[in-house]
Order: C-alpha cells, then sequence, then structure tokens
C-alpha cells in the first residue's frame, strides 16, 4: 500500500503479515479522496477511522494535513502497527486506540467530520453502525459516513444513504445529515 498524495507523497508501506486485513487498494482510495478533495479542507477536518487495520486510510489523511484522526481498531497488533508507523512518520494527528466498534460508538460522544468504516467483508451488523452514528450524533452537521464493503451488501434502504459508489471489488456507500433549505 501507498500514500496517494500529500506530504507523504508515494510513500509505501508494507504491513506484516500476520495482520487480519485487507488495505483499502490504492485505486480505491485514490478515488475516493477524489469526492473527499472537492469537498473538504483537509486541514479543517476531524476523522474518525473505524476498522482501521493498517491505519492506510489515516495515514492518508495525515499526509493531507488533518490534524485530528482517531483510528479504532480490536485488534492489538493493528493498533500498535499504526502507533509504530504513525510515530516513524512524524504522523502525530495519529490517535490509534483499541477497542471494539461497537462499544466504542456506544459510549463516544465526540463529533467527526468524515467516519469511514471499513469492516471485514464477512461482518454482520454493518447496519448498526450507521444508525449508531446517526442516533449518537457523532458526525458532524455537514459530516459524511463511509462505509466500504462488498458488493453483495446494499445500503439503499438505510438511513441518511445518499449515494453508493465501484471501484473494482471495492464499494463505498456514503451517508449524510439531510440537507435543510435555511
Amino acid at each position: 500500500m501507498r500514500i496517494i498524495s500529500g506530504s507523504h507523497k508515494s510513500k509505501r508501506i508494507t504491513a506484516p503479515k500476520n495482520l487480519p486485513v485487507r488495505p483499502t487498494t490504492d485505486m480505491a482510495k485514490e478515488s475516493l479522496f477524489n469526492i473527499l478533495n472537492n469537498r473538504y479542507y483537509f486541514d479543517e477536518i476531524t476523522v474518525l477511522d473505524l476498522f482501521s487495520g493498517t491505519g492506510n486510510i489515516s495515514y492518508e489523511f495525515a499526509s493531507r494535513g488533518t490534524e485530528q484522526i482517531l483510528s479504532v481498531d480490536k485488534n492489538f497488533h493493528c493498533v500498535r502497527f499504526i502507533e509504530e508507523t504513525a510515530s516513524e512518520l512524524g504522523f502525530n494527528a495519529i490517535n490509534p486506540i483499541q477497542a471494539d466498534v461497537f462499544e466504542f460508538l456506544n459510549k463516544h460522544s465526540q463529533k467527526y467530520d468524515i467516519i469511514f468504516a471499513d469492516a471485514p467483508y464477512d461482518m454482520e451488523g454493518l447496519n448498526e453502525i450507521i444508525q449508531l452514528v446517526f442516533e449518537k450524533k457523532i458526525l458532524s452537521d455537514y459530516g459524511m459516513l463511509i462505509i466500504e464493503h462488498p458488493k453483495e451488501q446494499n445500503f439503499e434502504d438505510q438511513i441518511n444513504f445518499t449515494e453508493k459508489r465501484r471501484y473494482g471489488n471495492v464499494n463505498f456507500s456514503f451517508f449524510e445529515h439531510p440537507k435543510t433549505d435555511e
């Protein structure tokens, strides 16, 4: 995996083979960040990276100037890898924590501008993440929840769904608060 853009553009990161992860492909990540780049100033947002695995998405945000990134993963080895890699790269903005994502969302109250969730593709309960994010009000008013998932999953009937994008075998579903005319 590599960092696509920013201060560490083209930096390759190699995760240990024993981590139970499936990093977002570079092609899909580049496409996702092209979408986000047109909507956000990265140095002005807060990010919550759920099921962060290798930290791939967190590193990309940090390289682009995001100063507050919380990376959550249940696996101790993943969290340690993120800590070590972020330190080596000088990414002080990344704060990795070891926690079960569902328990974390039930107890957490800070708001984020972008929440990215890349759960294991065979995991049940992704609908619950969507519900928790909106029920607990942890997505800022103009924020975006992004779920990475396999093509077999469909979230179009879920609350605040806005669109789905497909890049190879990677699918992203986007969720936002309804827009109001003020």
